[in-house]
């Protein structure tokens, strides 16, 4: 088994992103893990997984427009997905999201 962890950095406001809903999926679509971010942006939780491929989903848009941020409709970023896959051989998975309503990156972290 393989151990995962994400973590949620609001650029726009340069803090963690507190509260951000989030969605752990197999590759068959199936619901893993459901979560939200907590005050240091990090999601506990999230059970180990096999090799194979996930999506990650963060509800973006609802964190923003909780804080304030005057977004239009529909916003430029909604749900940002994350497709990626987890390789034999156990370890560790780090999965950080920076976002900005306007923008996002992410790696292989850590």
């Amino acid at each position: 088994m393989t151990t995962l962890s994400t973590h949620v950095l609001d650029t726009a406001h340069g803090c963690p992103a507190v509260a951000v809903a989030l969605t752990l999926s197999d590759a068959e679509g199936r619901v893993v893990f459901l979560g939200e971010t907590n005050a240091d942006g990090r999601c506990p939780g999230i059970p180990p997984v096999v090799p194979g491929r996930y999506r990650l989903s963060f509800e973006v848009a609802a964190y923003f427009r909780a804080r304030g941020v005057d977004l239009p409709d529909p916003p430029f970023l909604d749900v940002v997905t994350i497709d990626f896959g987890i390789a034999a051989g156990g370890g560790h998975y780090h999965v950080p999201l920076l976002v900005a309503p306007y923008a996002y990156s992410t790696y292989r972290g850590s």
